[in-house]
C-alpha cells in the first residue's frame, strides 16, 4: 500500500468511528493523527493534553498552538503523575499508572463532550519495547489508529513533510519521567533541573538526545553519535558542564553508545 493510500484507509478509519477524542501531545506521532482525524471528520474531533511537571512548557505551548491553527477543540487535563501512588517511587509499571490516569480523565471528558471514542498516537515500531501504557490503553478501549492501520514512524515522518505539519522533523520525544532509573524516586525538583538541561541542548541545536538524571546530581546525555565532534568542542563542552551545574548537576557525563529510545529499560529483566 502506496503511503497516500495508507493515509486515505487512516481517514476511513476515523470516518468509521463517527467522533474522536484524540490524546494530543504535539510530538510527531499524535500531531498526524489529530490533522488526520480533522480531515476526515472535522468538528467531531477534539484534541486532549495533559499538563503535568513531567509535560515541558514549551510542548504545552506547541499543543495549544497547533490546535489553533487547525481550528480544532482543545481541552487541557491536569495529570500531575506524582500524586498518582507508587508513581513517584518509579516502579517499572510506572507509564502504566500514569496513563490508566490520564486516559480515564480523557474518556470522561470525551463522554461529557458527546465524543464516542478515544484514540491514542502509538506506531508500529513502538511494538518493539517495553510500554506498559499501552496495556492501560488496551485495557481502558482507547484506540491505536496509526498501529492498527499499520504505520511506522517514517512513514509518519514522510506524510508529516507532505502534508505540511510542522512536526515532520522534530524529534522525538517522552514524557520527562522516563528520565529516570527504575526505582529511583522522581520528584519536581529533578525533573526541573532535566526540562531546563534538555532545554539548554535545544536551544544550542542539538536535535535527537536525552538527559538521563542519576541518583540526585548526576547527568547522562545520550547524544546521536553524529553529534559527538561538536560536544567535544571546548567553548561549547564548558558551557553546557557550568550551565548543567547552575541547574543543580554536580556531574556530567556523555553516553558513549549514543541516544537511543528507552535506554533504561536496558536493565529489566522482562
Amino acid at each position: 500500500m502506496v503511503l497516500l493510500e495508507k493515509y486515505e484507509a487512516l481517514k476511513n478509519y476515523f470516518k468509521e468511528l463517527g467522533s474522536v477524542a484524540i490524546a494530543f501531545s504535539s510530538g510527531v506521532d499524535s500531531t498526524f493523527l489529530l490533522f488526520t482525524a480533522h480531515e476526515a471528520l472535522g468538528d467531531n474531533v477534539i484534541a486532549v493534553t495533559a499538563s503535568s511537571c513531567s509535560f515541558p512548557k514549551r510542548e504545552l505551548n506547541e499543543a495549544k498552538d497547533y490546535c489553533k491553527s487547525i481550528g480544532v477543540r482543545h481541552f487541557i487535563v491536569e495529570s500531575e503523575e506524582l500524586e498518582i501512588e507508587g508513581f513517584s517511587h518509579n516502579p517499572p509499571n510506572r507509564c502504566y499508572l500514569c496513563k490508566h490516569e490520564l486516559f480515564t480523565k480523557i474518556f470522561d471528558l470525551a463522554k461529557k463532550e458527546g465524543i464516542a471514542y478515544v484514540a491514542e498516537g502509538s506506531n508500529l515500531d513502538d511494538n518493539g519495547d517495553y510500554r506498559p501504557g499501552l496495556q492501560a490503553v488496551k485495557e481502558l478501549g482507547a484506540k491505536s489508529p496509526l498501529r492498527e492501520v499499520g504505520f511506522t514512524k517514517q512513514e509518519i515522518r514522510e506524510l508529516s513533510a507532505h502534508f505540511g505539519l510542522p512536526t515532520a522533523n522534530k524529534q522525538s520525544f517522552a514524557c520527562l519521567s522516563s528520565r529516570f532509573p527504575y526505582g529511583e524516586t522522581i520528584t519536581e525538583k529533578k525533573l526541573g533541573m532535566v526540562d531546563k538541561a534538555e532545554q539548554l541542548l535545544l536551544d544550542m541545536g542539538f536535535n535527537q538526545f536525552r538527559v538521563r538524571i542519576h541518583g540526585e546530581n548526576v547527568a547522562r546525555i545520550e547524544l546521536q553519535p553524529k553529534d559527538f565532534e561538536r560536544m567535544l568542542d571546548e567553548e561549547l563542552r564548558l558551557r553546557i558542564y557550568d550551565t548543567f551545574k547552575d541547574y543543580g548537576f554536580a556531574y556530567v557525563a556523555l553516553d558513549l553508545r549514543g541516544y537511543r529510545t528507552g535506554s533504561m529499560n536496558e536493565t529489566l529483566n522482562i
